[in-house]
C-alpha cells in the first residue's frame, strides 16, 4: 500500500469503522482455545515484519525482542509454535477473527482495542514521543510541532493518539498539521530524512533506537499522550489462552529473561505492572 494522506476527521472516520469490523469478527469467528490449541499440537503466532527493536528480519532471519522470546516460547510450550510474519495492518484483525491464535508484537493496548482483544502482561513501554531531523532547528518543543506534517503508522496507536497531540496544540492556539500514513515505520523515517515530512510519533523506545543507531540525522523529542504499554494480544474472552501466556510471561521475569532482553534491545529494563488499563 502507498503512503495515504487524509484529513483528520477521514481518518477518524475510517479507525472507527475498522473498530466496529473488529468487534463484529469477535462475535462471529472463534479464535483457538487452549484446550484446542494442545488438541492440535500447534499454536499460531504473527509478528511484524519490520519494527525494530521489538521484531524484524535480517540476513533472512527474524530477530528482535519479540522474536527472542518466541524462542522461549517454543522452549516453554508443550505444543509447536507456528511463526507467521507479516506487515502490522493485518495483524490485529487476523487476530481478532481468529486466523492467528496471537500476536507476539509490541501492539499498543488501547481502550478501542480492548473491544475486541485482550492483552497479556505488558512487555514494555510504549508512551508516544515525536522524532525530527537534527538539522531543523525550527523544532525545539511540542508548540513548534503547529501546522508541520507528521508521519504515523496506518492501523497504529499512534496514529490514534494523535487527537491527543492535537488538543494539546489547539490549547495554545496551534492545530495538527498535514498527516501521512504509511505501511510501516521506516518509510515514515525515510520521507523524514527526505524532508518530505517534519517530524514522526513513535514510541519511545523505537526513536530512542533509530536515534541512537543515526544521531547525526535524527533527534527525538518529548512525550506527546498519556502514558501507554506494549503487550501481546489474544482474542477477546479466550480466558484460558490469556491465563497460559501470563504465566509465560511471569516464567521469563522470573528466570530474568525479560530482564535481560529489555536491557539488550531497549538500552534498558523496565518496572511494569502485571495489568494495565489505558486512558486512551
Amino acid at each position: 500500500m502507498s503512503s495515504i494522506t487524509r484529513a483528520f476527521g477521514v481518518r477518524a472516520l475510517g479507525a472507527m469503522m475498522v473498530s466496529l469490523a473488529l468487534c463484529a469478527a469477535s462475535g462471529t469467528a472463534g479464535a483457538a482455545t487452549l484446550a484446542e490449541i494442545k488438541a492440535r499440537g500447534y499454536i499460531v503466532v504473527a509478528t511484524e515484519d519490520d519494527y525494530p527493536p521489538f521484531e524484524f528480519v535480517k540476513d533472512g532471519k527474524p530477530t528482535g525482542f519479540d522474536n527472542e522470546l518466541i524462542e522461549e516460547l517454543r522452549k516453554y510450550a508443550p505444543f509447536q509454535v507456528r511463526h507467521e510474519i507479516l506487515p502490522f495492518t493485518g495483524i490485529l484483525a487476523g487476530v481478532a477473527t481468529g486466523k492467528y491464535d496471537i500476536a507476539i508484537t509490541a501492539a499498543v493496548m488501547t481502550k478501542e482495542r480492548m473491544q475486541s482483544l485482550d492483552f497479556a502482561s505488558p512487555i514494555a513501554d510504549a508512551s508516544d514521543y515525536y522524532l525530527y531531523k537534527t538539522s531543523d532547528t525550527s523544532i525545539k518543543s511540542i508548540n513548534d510541532l503547529s501546522g508541520k506534517t507528521v508521519g504515523v503508522q496506518a492501523g497504529s496507536a499512534q496514529l490514534a493518539h494523535l487527537s491527543q497531540l492535537k488538543a494539546t496544540l489547539e490549547k495554545s492556539g496551534g492545530k495538527i498539521g498535514k498527516i501521512v500514513e504509511y505501511t510501516s515505520y521506516p518509510e515514515a523515517y525515510q520521507d523524514l530524512a527526505l524532508g518530505r515530512t517534519e517530524y514522526v510519533v513513535n514510541t519511545i523506545i523505537n526513536l530512542r533506537a533509530l536515534v541512537n543507531e543515526k544521531p547525526k540525522v535524527f533527534a527525538m523529542g518529548k512525550q506527546v499522550s498519556a502514558t501507554s504499554v506494549a503487550a501481546w494480544p489474544v482474542k477477546k474472552g479466550n480466558a484460558e489462552l490469556l491465563e497460559y501466556i501470563n504465566g509465560f510471561i511471569a516464567s521469563q521475569k522470573a528466570n530474568g529473561k525479560i530482564t535481560a532482553l529489555q536491557k539488550k534491545w531497549f538500552g534498558q529494563a523496565f518496572d511494569l505492572p502485571v495489568k494495565f488499563v489505558p486512558e486512551y
